[in-house]
């Protein structure tokens, strides 16, 4: 099990410490759904889904040693998995894996000594991310609409007159949003405001230049280079399907 002996001790080595582990959690739960969901075979003994500081995850059995070195992911986590709905197995493992990072992340704050001051800094740095569970939802600041897309990606209005349209560079897929933009005039400006569009695969919202593409399923927005779409292919697609909405769609076909 990767990790045992890495020991952050400033808050800013925990902070990164805990968003290499969310984005590990994050692709086991996304991108990485499938593999995740083939390997919590039921069958198995008590299975953990672990998130390491380089951004790699795991599921195995839990730590033999006790008390473990850092705290441990809820156990038993492939027991529930063919007992529920794949989309609430998913969120309800993402809720304790959002449990998790918190435990890990303040066990190295109580290991070092972090004062007041210290423990609500952190605090605060990992507040300011969407919690697991909000980017697996793709419920994170009503995150899938194309008006917070532009409100903190577009910079600027696109060449459209029609307020709150997405960049021209999401194509097609933001046609059937902008149609329903009309009926839903009261809510732009607040939104644009305050909005925030995450990408559903990493969490992140990053540079104005990014190419993002739109799932016509699930409506959420990915980052083209999560998903490993590039703006040329996307002109091609007629029907964007995410990873997740994907497999899905073959598991119960």
């Amino acid at each position: 099990m990767e990790g045992a002996q890495y020991n952050p001790r400033t808050v800013e080595e925990v902070f990164k410490d805990f968003k290499g582990r969310r984005a590990a959690l994050i692709k086991a739960l996304t991108t990485d759904v499938e593999e995740f969901y083939q390997q919590c075979d039921p069958g198995k003994e008590n299975l953990c889904l672990y998130g390491f500081p380089s951004e790699q995850w795991e599921v195995n059995l839990p730590a033999e040693e006790v008390p473990p070195e850092l705290p441990e992911p809820v156990l038993g986590i492939n027991f529930a998995r063919d007992g529920m709905h794949e989309k609430d197995w998913i969120s309800l493992v993402a809720v304790h894996s959002d449990s998790w990072l918190l435990a890990v992340a303040f066990y190295f704050g109580a290991r070092f000594g972090f004062d007041k001051a210290d423990r609500k800094r952190l605090s605060n740095m990992i507040h300011d991310l969407p919690t697991i569970f909000e980017v697996v939802t793709g419920t994170a600041k009503k995150q899938e609409k194309a008006k917070s897309l532009v409100a903190n990606h577009g910079g600027s209005k696109s060449k459209s007159t029609s307020k709150g349209r997405a960049p021209e560079s999401r194509g097609k897929y933001t046609r059937e949003l902008q149609e329903k933009e009309e009926d839903e005039e009261l809510d732009v400006e607040d939104e644009e405001e305050n909005g925030e569009t995450l990408c559903g695969a990493c969490g992140e919202n990053t540079a104005a230049d990014d190419f993002w593409i739109c799932c016509d399923l699930c409506q959420r927005w990915f980052h083209g280079t999560c998903v490993k779409i590039t703006p040329a292919r996307a002109e091609h697609i007629k029907q964007y399907k995410c990873p997740s909405c994907n497999n899905k769609r073959v598991r119960t076909t």
